[in-house]
C-alpha cells in the first residue's frame, strides 16, 4: 500500500487514496482473469458434448421409431407403452429446449442481440449467466432447478430396476455440492452452477445437462422397448405350424423342417399327415432328400385326440426352395473395412466343410485364423473384392465374390483406467460424477481406445498435457511426454481439491495402424 502501517487513512492525501483504490481494482481484474486456453478448453467440451446430444437423440428416436412400428403391427399390446413413451419425450423435448432457451438468453446478455451459442464472443464475461439465472436480476435457475426436479421424479416412475433409477437420480441431481473453500457458506443448486461462472461455462454446463436429459429419455425408452412383451404368455388360439431350419436348401444336402402344434399338450404327442401319409416318427420332424433345384411344395394336417375323446384337426401347408451352392462373406465387426488392422471376416458356403473352402482378396491379404478369416487392406479409399472358391464333387468351383469399402479407423476415446472397491476395472472418460484424487493418482496416467460396441481397438497414448488453474485464474499447463502422469502433474493433482477440475488437453496417440492424431480432452473433475 502507499500509506504506512500505522496511519490513520483518514490523514491520507487524496493522491495516496486514489493509489490504494486503483490497487483494488487491480487486485479485483486479476482475480476476475480467466486463462484463454481454459476457455478454449470449455469450448472443446462444449463442441464435445454437442455431438455426443445428436448421437443420443439419434439412437431415442430409433427406439420411439421401434415403438410405433410395434404398435401399427399391435396397436392392442403397442399402444399403451407407445403413449407412455410419447409422454416421455414431450416432457424430455420440452426440458432440453428450455435449457436452449437459457443457453441463447444467457449468450445474448454476454454479446448482445446478434449473438450466437455456437460463436460466443463474450466467452470470458462472468455475469451474464448470474444476471439471466440468479437474483435480483433474474431468477431462471430456480425455474430450472425446479424443472429438473419434476422431470427426475417424472421419468424415474418408469424403471424398474432400482440400479438404473438410482443413476437417473444421480445424473439429474440439484442436490449443490458442498463448498470446500467455505462450509458455513450454504449455496443453493443454481448458485453452485452460474454464479461468477464465465458465459462459456455455464453454457456448457447447461449443455451437459441436456446431455443427461437425452441419457434418461433412453433409459426409459429402452426399459418401454424391452416392457412391450413382459407377461405375453397367454394362448388363445389353437393352430399347426411348420417349422423348417430353412426355406432355402442348397441341391446335395437334406430339407428338414419341424411340424408342431402351438400349446400342445406334452403329455400327449400329436399324429401328423403330409400329402396323404402318416409322418413315421412321433417327433413331428419332417425330411426328405434334395436332388434338384426348385421350389416344392407339400401340405398336410395334425390331429390331436381332445380330452373327451374328440379328433380336432389342424391343417397346414408350406414350401421350400433347392438352390445351388451359393457362397456368403461379410464382415465380423462391420459393412466396411478398416485399412492397417486385422478385420475378422466370415466367409460360409452352404454344404460345404471350411476345409474345401479358398478366398483371395484384392487390396491386401487374406489368412486363415480357426474357424473365419482375417483381412488386412492397405489403402484407404480403394475397393477390395474378395472372391471365394469351394472343393464341390471333386471339382473347384467359383461360387462368389463380394466387394467391400476400406476406410482409415477413426479417432478413440481417451480414458482414465482404475479399479473400484470390487476390483473391477472401470474407465473414467472425464465429466460428472468424477473421479477421486486417489483412483486418479492410482491410475497413473491415461489410455486410448475405440469402444463404441462395433469396434474394439486399443490405442497407445504418446504425450498430453494437463492444464491446471490456479485460484487467481491463472493457466500452469504441465505436459508429459507419454501415457503417465509426470510428478510435476501428480504433484499439482494432490494439492487440489474436492470439486476442482483440470482438463487434459493436446492427447497424442497410436494406433496400430501406426498412424498417430491428436485426439479430444478430457475433463478431469475430483469428487
Amino acid at each position: 500500500m502507499a500509506t504506512s502501517k500505522n496511519k490513520s487513512v483518514n490523514r491520507m492525501s487524496p493522491r495516496e487514496k486514489m493509489i490504494n483504490l486503483m490497487y483494488i481494482v487491480l487486485t479485483a481484474m486479476l482475480a476476475l482473469n480467466v486463462s484463454s486456453d481454459v476457455l478454449n478448453g470449455f469450448s472443446q467440451v462444449q463442441d464435445g458434448l454437442t455431438r455426443s446430444n445428436r448421437t443420443i437423440t439419434a439412437r431415442n428416436q430409433a427406439l420411439y421409431a421401434q415403438l410405433q412400428a410395434f404398435n401399427e403391427k399391435n396397436p392392442e399390446k403397442g399402444k399403451v407403452w407407445l403413449d407412455k413413451a410419447t409422454q416421455v419425450v414431450g416432457e424430455t423435448d420440452s426440458l432440453f429446449n428450455f435449457i436452449d432457451s437459457l443457453k441463447l438468453l444467457i449468450v445474448k446478455t454476454a454479446d448482445g442481440e446478434e449473438a450466437d451459442v455456437n460463436d460466443i464472443r463474450s466467452r470470458d464475461n462472468t455475469d451474464a449467466a448470474s444476471q439471466v439465472m440468479l437474483p435480483p436480476t433474474g431468477n431462471k435457475g430456480k425455474l430450472l432447478r425446479e424443472r429438473i426436479d419434476k422431470y427426475r421424479q417424472f421419468v424415474t416412475s418408469f424403471l424398474d430396476d432400482p440400479e438404473k433409477r438410482r443413476n437417473l437420480e444421480a445424473a439429474l441431481s440439484t442436490v449443490p455440492p458442498k463448498n470446500v473453500d467455505n462450509a458455513n457458506t450454504k449455496k443453493n443448486w443454481e448458485e453452485t452452477m452460474f454464479d461468477n461462472m464465465p458465459c462459456i461455462a455455464a453454457v456448457t454446463l447447461l449443455t451437459k445437462l441436456q446431455n443427461d436429459i437425452r441419457y434418461a429419455e433412453g433409459e426409459v425408452l429402452n426399459q418401454m422397448l424391452t416392457n412391450v412383451d413382459l407377461g405375453d404368455l397367454r394362448v388363445n388360439l389353437v393352430n399347426a405350424f411348420v417349422v423348417p431350419d430353412s426355406r432355402i436348401v442348397m441341391r446335395g444336402t437334406k430339407y428338414s423342417a419341424q411340424i408342431v402344434l402351438a400349446a400342445i399338450d406334452t403329455t400327449q404327442r400329436p399324429v401328423v399327415y403330409i400329402n396323404g401319409s402318416r409322418l413315421g416318427n412321433n417327433n413331428g420332424l419332417y425330411e426328405v432328400g434334395t436332388g434338384k433345384a426348385g421350389k416344392y411344395e407339400y401340405s398336410g394336417w395334425i390331429e390331436v385326440l381332445g380330452r373327451d375323446g374328440s379328433v380336432t384337426r389342424r391343417p397346414f401347408e408350406s414350401s421350400y426352395t433347392v438352390i445351388d451352392p451359393l457362397a456368403t462373406v461379410s464382415a465380423t465387426m462391420m459393412n466396411v473395412l478398416y485399412a492397417g488392422i486385422n478385420n475378422p471376416i466370415s466367409i460360409a458356403v452352404p454344404g460345404v466343410p471350411q476345409g474345401s473352402i479358398s478366398a483371395s482378396m484384392t487390396n491386401g491379404s487374406l489368412s486363415k485364423s480357426g474357424d473365419g478369416w482375417i483381412a488386412h487392406p492397405t489403402k484407404v479409399g480403394t475397393e477390395c473384392v474378395i472372391t471365394v472358391t469351394a472343393e464341390m464333387d471333386g471339382q473347384r468351383t467359383n461360387v462368389g465374390s463380394t466387394t467391400f469399402r476400406v476406410r482409415k479407423l477413426p479417432d478413440p476415446t481417451p480414458f482414465i483406467s482404475f479399479k473400484d472397491a470390487n476390483g473391477n476395472v472401470n474407465r473414467y472418460k472425464g465429466g460428472r460424477p468424477g473421479i477421486s484424487k486417489a483412483l486418479l493418482l492410482a491410475a497413473g496416467g491415461l489410455d486410448a481406445a475405440i469402444d463404441d460396441e462395433i469396434l474394439n481397438i486399443d490405442y497407445r497414448v504418446v504425450s498430453f498435457d494437463c492444464n491446471f488453474v490456479d485460484a487467481m485464474g491463472d493457466y500452469h499447463p504441465e505436459a508429459s511426454g507419454s501415457s503417465q502422469f509426470t510428478e510435476r502433474q501428480k504433484e499439482r493433482i494432490r494439492r487440489m481439491q474436492h470439486g476442482k477440475q483440470f482438463f487434459i488437453t493436446n492427447v497424442k496417440a497410436t494406433g496400430p495402424d501406426g498412424i498417430t492424431r491428436t485426439i479430444s480432452p478430457i475433463q478431469v473433475i475430483i469428487n
